[in-house]
């Protein structure tokens, strides 16, 4: 523990794989802790990322005092992960530290393999993760029970959105831990407002494309507008496992002039190719592109699922039912009829996601949880 509550701390995120949401909420909360005198590093997967999660680590690692690993972290249970885990483990004592912070399910598993510690509290964000798999599954009750076997090997849960909570004690159970919810939040620069380009589509979409992010969801939103007399268009920024599974959904579908692949790009370029962003999610905890949309004044519908609610607050008119393409074709019909509409939502939730997604206040949040971590021993 440290020896007063005002010490620097020595602080290890990991993570699976060092893409998406996940990721960017690392190097955020990393660069805060960082900047306010904590000693900080990072490990994740070796097998993904590509130059990408590369260039992140490489422009990150000077502000890193404690460095940047990587090991080969499966996504699904292997047979390695033993032997992973101990390489982990001897990491996490080699660097003595006092906090060992796991993001996600698999490596909040191995940071939960480390025996309790006075010295260092085990901190878990699952961020979806697991959770994501309904109980009923056979997957769903695998994972069920592994969060189970280590949910009183957690010192501090912390989750980035009440939803995420809430499912996890309904779910798993309710944790002996302390637990504390704490919402992602955006650089002060992401508040800079973002227009639409000469060349912006109707509507546009901006992510992964895996399949719980639901853009297959959306084209299919797109060929019924279309088919009901209505030219809407559409870009698709990002990249992913779905990509081939997308392209063939649009040749089926027959709509391949009114739907444009830019490839993976920076968020806030990827806003401007569009008048309206849809978030189609199946599932989601706290998306970072609804954040980063509201902050940039985004015009915006999105899926009424998840954490995203928690991010719109009274704006509920900008929401739709998950999973309906009806419902979201709809939505998206009324945000465009009306654009006047459509921009005054989205200056008013600009306002509200300022006041509450702050990185400030997400990285204090945290060190707050840390601090209680501590106190509760």
């Amino acid at each position: 523990m440290p020896d007063t509550p005002d010490s620097p701390l020595r602080i290890l995120h990991a993570a699976r794989a060092p893409v998406g949401g996940i990721f960017r909420h690392i190097l955020d909360l990393a660069v805060g802790q960082a900047d306010r005198g904590h000693s900080v590093g990072i490990l994740a997967d070796s097998l993904t990322g590509g130059e990408r999660a590369e260039a992140a680590l490489k422009e990150i690692a000077p502000k890193l005092k404690l460095g940047v690993y990587r090991l080969a972290i499966r996504r699904e249970p292997h047979p390695i992960d033993s032997l992973t885990s101990l390489h982990f483990l001897r990491l996490a004592r080699s660097l003595k530290l006092d906090v060992l912070h796991g993001h996600g399910a698999k490596a909040g598993a191995f940071v939960r393999m480390r025996r309790k510690s006075k010295k260092t509290i085990r901190v878990y964000t699952p961020h979806g993760g697991s959770l994501h798999y309904p109980p009923g599954t056979l997957k769903g009750n695998v994972y069920a029970r592994m969060e189970r076997a280590l949910m009183n090997r957690t010192d501090l849960f912390l989750f980035e959105s009440g939803f995420a909570r809430d499912t996890y004690q309904r779910v798993i159970g309710k944790p002996a831990g302390l637990v504390r919810c704490v919402f992602n939040g955006v650089t002060a620069s992401e508040f800079d407002p973002v227009s639409p380009a000469e060349d912006a589509t109707d509507i546009v979409y901006v992510g992964e494309f895996r399949e719980i992010k639901g853009a297959d969801l959306l084209i299919q939103a797109v060929a019924r507008l279309r088919a009901d007399g209505k030219p809407v268009t559409l870009t698709l920024a990002g990249d992913g496992e779905e990509t081939e599974n997308l392209k063939a959904l649009i040749a089926k579908l027959n709509v391949g002039d009114a739907v444009r692949f830019i490839g993976h790009v920076k968020a806030r370029y990827g806003f401007s190719k569009g008048k309206v962003l849809v978030v189609p999610s199946r599932g989601d905890s706290m998306p970072y592109v609804v954040i980063e949309a509201a902050a940039a004044g985004i015009p915006m519908v999105a899926a009424n699922v998840g954490g995203i609610p928690e991010i719109f607050g009274p704006y509920t008119d900008g929401l739709f039912v998950a999973n309906s393409i009806g419902a979201m074709a709809d939505a998206i019909e009324t945000a465009l009829t009306d654009m006047d509409k459509t921009r005054e939502r989205a200056r008013e939730l600009r306002e509200r996601v300022f006041v509450h997604f702050s990185q400030k206040a997400m990285v204090e949040g945290v060190l707050h949880g840390y601090r209680d971590a501590f106190n509760a021993r």
